[in-house]
């Protein structure tokens, strides 16, 4: 999650997330504001059109018998008779073999704080520039990008931008990093794949932002171009997953512990949503895995709720009940835990867990006052997790 309430927004991000992927469904995706990508007037990436524009061939299939083939970027493991496509709506099974329609193909191109993806153990106070396309391989009935993520790309508006294009625009827009983010990086999977190799050689790092449901050879290939992952950790039960995902759990875990081994730097983002995953035994349960699987550094990110999509009826997460839950995964051993969507709050700062000091001060998504000298408390000298420099 990235937005913050409407009304609580951040000062000087006058674009929410959602706005901002509203507008890009829109055909307005080339808006004349500071944050938002300034393309030259005869620059062909500001043409947006709706549909795909180049299909690439996945390596992630298997041809089977009468046409149909089995995708296999991710656990659904899709059977696609041929001229259809799979759960994700981006991947298309053209005479028995599966095309991604969402390389060089995307919805929405922006410059975010690094804060928003969230990563608050990545170069703090930098700009990333962001991707998404349309697709996604879970139906959340929490997602608050739906119109995107459960969207054909016929039916939004995409850019023509290889990944030359993204790697030089993000250069000219003075960007740290290239975020895989707003919707599910995964069904963009070689897009994001060939955009992270040249960005790696152009000296920026690449970050995304993942539901974590991909299969184990699909992410080997990403992950040798990533620097950090933060990961949807949505909730902890498999009926969570399955009743309100239309998912799994397990691929989850499998994914976060084999991005752990890939000692890529790594944070996790959970949403608390009312009545469905915030019984605490639940959430200390998650916490004590977390600790054991990962590691006690391990930043966490416990994000207010607010109505959206196919749960409209529910009230916004209590911020006492957020407050609850933080303190159930201090006192599990977690060192880094942060509440996030109320802007504000004291637990949207980085706190040492040495010396207990404040070390980065947040206000939304803009840094104030740092006490941190090369990745250690600038007050104790203790090393903190993350990429700082």
């Amino acid at each position: 999650m990235e937005r913050p309430p409407r009304d609580e927004r951040s000062p000087g991000l006058p674009l929410t997330k959602r706005d901002f992927l509203r507008s890009c469904a829109l055909g307005l995706c080339a808006l004349p504001v500071a944050q938002v990508l300034a393309f030259q007037e005869n620059s062909p990436t500001l043409l947006a059109r709706k549909g795909f524009i180049k299909p690439r061939r996945s390596p992630y299939f298997t041809a089977l018998a009468g046409g149909e083939a089995r995708c296999e970027l991710c656990p659904r493991q899709c059977r696609v008779p041929k001229g259809q496509r799979g759960f994700c709506r981006v991947r298309e099974n053209r005479d028995g073999q599966i095309y991604s329609l969402a390389h060089g193909n995307p919805c929405a191109v922006h410059l975010d704080p690094i804060e928003r993806k969230p990563f608050f153990h990545v170069l703090p106070g930098t700009r990333s520039l962001s991707l998404a396309t349309t697709g996604c391989n879970l139906h959340c009935k929490f997602c608050e990008s739906w119109e995107f993520s459960q969207a054909l790309p016929e039916e939004v508006f995409n850019y023509d931008m290889p990944p030359e294009a993204v790697v030089e625009k993000a250069k000219s827009m003075a960007a740290r990093s290239i975020a895989y983010s707003f919707v599910e990086p995964t069904v963009f999977h070689e897009y994001a794949l060939d955009t992270a190799a040249l960005a790696r050689k152009a000296g920026l790092l690449n970050v995304f932002h993942s539901n974590g449901f991909i299969n184990p050879r699909p992410l080997r290939d990403l992950a040798q171009w990533m620097d950090a992952a933060n990961i949807d950790l949505k909730g902890f039960t498999e009926t969570f997953y399955r009743d309100l995902c239309d998912g799994q759990l397990a691929p989850v875990l499998e994914t976060l512990k084999a991005l752990k081994r890939q000692k890529l730097h790594l944070e996790i983002t959970h949403l608390v949503i009312p009545g469905r995953n915030d019984d605490l035994p639940t959430v200390k349960e998650m916490c004590l895995w977390v600790k054991r699987e990962l590691g006690a550094d391990t930043p966490l990110h416990f994000v207010r709720f607010y109505p959206l999509y196919k749960l409209q009826g529910l009230p916004p997460t209590p911020v006492p009940v957020l407050e609850s839950i933080r303190a159930t995964a201090l006192s599990a051993g977690l060192e880094h835990v942060y509440i996030a969507n109320v802007p504000g709050h004291e637990a949207g700062n980085t706190f040492c867990p040495g010396c207990k000091k404040k070390v980065i001060q947040r206000t939304g998504f803009m840094i104030g006052e740092t006490h941190l000298k090369e990745g250690r408390c600038g007050h104790c000298g203790k090393p903190l997790p993350g990429l700082w420099a």
